[in-house]
């Protein structure tokens, strides 16, 4: 990752977070901004309260993050970076209990469905928060202990709770996709590592509309590592994400792009940048 003179990083939760807690990974020797929500991160970043921002995009078992799309479908940001982080996600009580005291727990809405076999193995029942961090302050400050939360290892010792069992969720493949945004795009090099660029589509509401752009890519040999579909307000037209291999730069993206565009109503690119060493 080619990201220099970071300063300040942002991101969505609060101390403890699995945000919280790439940003550290990434940033060790940062500033970090806390935000109550995602929009609240681009504004940080489109504000220069903070260099950078951090979103997930998508996990390997609870899916995509839907709110993010339309977030980047008006956002001047460009995507700089991207991270995989492998999620490990514990069950976390106050001190002092046993796990077979624990009647309820607390996390965010994906965290719960990354952990939902041990959930209905548990008999716990399901109560929905923020984010998995606050789950687990609300553990510490609630002192009830019929209570837990799934978190992480930081919120733990952040909360100072207890770890009553590691890694309840279903899969050890538990990745989570971040991207990095600024307010301007990166220089990029094709000799310093994999490229990878973000584009949003939308297709002209005629029959193979995505067939045909979709053939733009094919022809011109650019590999898509990365499809999505979204209706807009009105459903009666189809969006696109998509992740392609290559710069914008390269000849044989170039052309795929500048062909795509006889058959959408609209291209936007949102980003090219070093692909995560995860993907080699």
């Amino acid at each position: 990752m080619n990201i220099k003179n970071i300063n300040t990083v942002s991101f969505q939760g609060i101390e403890g977070a699995n945000s919280h807690l790439a940003c550290k990974k990434l940033f060790p020797k940062t500033k970090y901004i806390s935000c109550e929500t995602f929009e609240e991160v681009f504004d940080s970043v489109r504000t220069n309260k903070s260099n950078i921002g951090l979103i997930p995009v998508e996990n390997s078992v609870a899916g995509r993050v839907a709110e993010i799309h339309s977030l980047m479908h008006k956002t001047p940001l460009k995507i700089v970076g991207e991270y995989f982080m492998k999620v490990e996600l514990h069950l976390l009580g106050v001190k002092k209990i046993k796990i077979s005291q624990v009647k309820n727990v607390r996390s965010h809405i994906h965290a719960l469905a990354q952990c939902s076999k041990f959930i209905k193995k548990n008999k716990l029942r399901k109560i929905i928060s923020v984010d998995t961090a606050l789950a687990a302050k609300e553990v510490s400050e609630n002192n009830d202990h019929t209570e837990s939360a799934i978190a992480s290892k930081l919120a733990a010792e952040i909360y100072n709770l207890k770890t009553l069992k590691k890694n309840v969720e279903d899969s050890f493949q538990n990745i989570t996709r971040f991207i990095l945004l600024q307010k301007r795009q990166i220089k990029i090099e094709s000799s310093k590592g994999k490229i990878l660029t973000s584009i949003i589509f939308g297709v002209n509401n005629v029959p193979a509309a995505l067939h045909k752009a979709l053939g733009c890519f094919a022809i011109n040999n650019v590999n898509m590592t990365k499809l999505e579909s979204y209706v807009n307000e009105t459903f009666k037209q189809a969006e696109f994400y998509v992740d392609i291999e290559g710069g914008i730069k390269d000849f044989n993206v170039a052309s795929a792009l500048k062909e795509i565009k006889e058959y959408t109503r609209f291209v936007r690119i949102l980003g090219t940048y070093y692909a995560d060493k995860f993907r080699k």
